[in-house]
């Protein structure tokens, strides 16, 4: 029998993924809300998105089996709201948001694994003043955002203050939205006094940074790969995810245990997750970063190549009430995705044709590319960048150890010409 699954922000490179998934015959992939709706670009309008998607829901011929999502918010807020009046499988909305606000993300982490939260503090947007206790260097950030978005290091008071005027101007394009999601749970005092606006500021963790996938079923926590999360040299900007990981086991064993605990706190059921970490080599010390009540969809078409299947697999069966299968075997040792990025604003005069991709990915068995900036863009004019830099274009590649990875790489992205104006002359457009 196929079985009708509706997809929240469905994008081209996904639906490939989702329909390559095994016994895909057995279930019809359907856009929910497309990615251009979903507002990621723009302010969120949380009531309307939902409206929508119920109309659509409501008014379909056919059965409703699951309502899945790959995204940060508002799709994460958007499953559950949709599956759960349906009897459908989901988390339940307060754990997601549990995981989501940074600061009550950080009181339950520090409940249960203390010895992985860094010092942490909540600040009133209404206030410059850096929390008292902590130490710079700091990361400040609103308590809701993504992709590091509005997420600045400092190291001064003055820094601080720049900082917190950058995220007091900006905060409010996703932070209104999640308020009105965060009405809809039962909060802690603190959190509910916080709201959907604040922002947060914790010492800085150092080391490597790496995430841990896996979901949860029945109320158990199981991880499925740890993937490594290299930055471009003195940066916070990630340069490629790499699969598998390349950790000691005694750290991973310990990253699991970590995982494990946290997971449970936070009450998530019947989903997948990821939780992002810094891995110190030299003193072992774990710093836990963030817990996403998703799986990444950056991460689908690595473990494709290395484990055989995606992790969108993984989802959809949760979503259809089944046991997600783990063993399988694909056709490479190690794959990574890439971040094709430039460190500074700039006119994009030419970017790759759809003809330069299909030659780069022809240069390598089952390499893919995308790319992000458009020809007669700005960089700045990006969506969902993090603070310090713009991605380009992303390439992933499969092979046999990390060196191979790499040449492969870059043969696929010689082939992406970009011609980027290095100046700050907007009269352009």
């Amino acid at each position: 029998m196929t079985v009708n699954v509706f997809v929240l922000g469905l994008d081209e490179q996904n639906r490939r993924v989702l329909e390559d998934l095994p016994g895909a015959d057995r279930h019809r992939i359907l856009p929910l809300l497309r990615w251009e709706e979903i507002g990621q670009a723009h302010e969120v309008d949380m009531p309307a998105l939902l409206a929508l998607a119920e109309r659509r829901l409501d008014t379909f011929e056919g059965t409703v089996d699951a309502v899945i999502g790959y995204w940060d918010f508002p799709v994460s807020s958007l499953v559950p709201l949709l599956c759960e009046p349906r009897g459908l499988p989901c988390t339940p909305l307060e754990s997601v948001v549990r995981c989501e606000h940074k600061y009550w993300s950080r009181l339950e982490q520090r409940a249960v694994v203390p010895e992985a939260v860094p010092r942490f503090g909540e600040v009133d947007l209404d206030d410059d003043v850096k929390p008292e206790g902590l130490s710079y260097p700091l990361w400040v950030k609103p308590v809701k955002s993504f992709s590091s978005e509005l997420a600045f290091r400092v190291t001064d008071d003055d820094g601080f203050r720049e900082a917190m005027e950058e995220i007091r101007a900006g905060a409010g394009r996703i932070g209104d939205a999640f308020q009105w999601v965060m009405e809809r749970v039962t909060l802690p005092p603190e959190v509910e006094k916080a709201g959907g606006t604040a922002g947060l500021a914790e010492e800085e963790a150092v080391g490597e940074q790496l995430t841990v996938e896996g979901y949860v079923r029945d109320g158990v926590p199981r991880v499925y790969g740890i993937i490594d999360s290299p930055h471009y040299p003195g940066t916070s900007s990630f340069l490629r995810y790499e699969y598998p990981s390349r950790v000691p086991e005694e750290a991973q064993e310990r990253l699991t245990d970590l995982t494990e605990r946290v997971i449970s706190r936070m009450g998530l059921n019947d989903t997948t997750f990821n939780v992002e970490y810094f891995h110190e080599p030299d003193s072992g010390a774990i710093t836990l970063v963030e817990i996403n009540p998703r799986h990444s969809q950056s991460h689908a078409r690595m473990l494709e190549l290395v484990r055989g299947v995606s992790n969108h697999e993984i989802c959809l069966r949760l979503a259809l009430g089944q046991e997600p299968p783990l063993d399988r075997d694909g056709r490479y040792a190690v794959a990574a995705k890439w971040f094709v990025r430039r460190f500074g604003d700039g006119f994009v005069a030419r970017a790759p044709t759809p003809e330069d991709v299909a030659r780069a990915c022809g240069r390598v068995p089952d390499a893919w590319a995308e790319v992000v900036a458009h020809e007669g863009e700005w960089l700045s004019d990006l969506p969902i960048q993090d603070s310090y830099s713009y991605e380009l274009a992303h390439v992933i590649v499969g092979a046999r150890d990390t060196d191979e990875c790499e040449r492969r790489y870059r043969e696929c992205a010689g082939e992406l010409p970009f011609t980027i104006l290095d100046t700050d002359d907007r009269s352009r457009e």
